[in-house]
């Protein structure tokens, strides 16, 4: 055993392109000990051999039934004792947002949260997926401990949660993605159990951002949203020692819209 537990999260904008574009290469340099990526956007047998089942890693992967969307995956170091998709509300169970695997004293979880669109069967979509979601988060926690485990849901949670996750949070006060009600249930969730580990390491912000739109000069301007998160239950909250967001150096070596967030636990975890 040794005494870090490294987790990156990444929501890759399309698998397909993103291996076009630098992923694989990312992968093969990350010190990360689990990988989760979302908005995969393809079944295995659209992927390359390389990123379905990398030399090295463990993986595991949970595409939507409907072709091109969403789609979540998972890669860890150590071979996990559970894995499961889905978590258990029939309406979700394989629109590939959520995948989990069960690892030597931790669960780590990647989500994809949908994205919504005021007015529109999207954000009642959205609506109804985190109220599905908020208390499964709760049992998870729960089963965990008893199982002597922490979790980490880490992934795209399309919400930001305070005025210093986002550059024009003036501006989007009525959009989807910094709705009040969105923004008090990602509390509600805190309330669960589960810490930002980002806001342990630096509560005033603002940012880091970790979107930026491919629209006008949002990246050079570093107008973004801080929406990718990893969430702990608070024994694994309390043992982060750094946060990395791996923001591209320049707008043309970006392979996603989104950027890495990479969290190390000073837990022990085999090597």
């Amino acid at each position: 055993m040794r005494g870090v537990l490294t987790v990156s999260t990444v929501n890759v904008n399309g698998l397909r392109a993103a291996v076009k574009k630098g992923f694989v290469e990312w992968l093969a340099a990350t010190k990360a000990d689990v990988v989760a990526c979302q908005e995969v956007r393809a079944e295995a047998a659209q992927l390359p051999a390389s990123v379905v089942e990398p030399e090295g890693w463990f993986a595991a992967h949970a595409p939507s039934a409907v072709k091109g969307r969403n789609g979540v995956s998972l890669y860890s170091r150590v071979e996990p004792d559970e894995v499961r998709t889905g978590f258990g509300e029939p309406e979700f169970e394989d629109s590939g947002r959520y995948l989990e695997m069960h690892l030597p004293g931790v669960v780590v979880a990647s989500l994809y949260l949908p994205s919504g669109e005021v007015g529109t069967e999207r954000q009642e979509e959205k609506e109804r997926f985190m109220a599905a979601f908020l208390p499964y988060l709760a049992e998870l926690r729960g089963k965990a401990a008893a199982a002597g485990r922490e979790v980490v849901v880490v992934g795209d949670w399309n919400i930001a949660h305070d005025t210093i996750d986002l550059k024009n949070w003036r501006g989007n006060q009525k959009n989807s993605g910094f709705l009040p009600e969105e923004r008090a249930w990602l509390g509600r969730v805190h309330e669960a159990g589960y810490a930002d580990v980002q806001r342990r390491l630096d509560a005033t912000g603002p940012g880091p951002y970790t979107w930026w739109s491919y629209r006008g000069k949002a990246f050079d301007n570093d107008s973004g949203w801080r929406i990718d998160l990893q969430l702990a239950t608070l024994g694994l909250a309390e043992k982060v020692t750094a946060v990395t967001v791996e923001r591209a150096e320049s707008y043309d070596l970006r392979w996603s819209d989104h950027a890495p967030v990479t969290a190390t636990y000073d837990v022990p975890f085999p090597s």
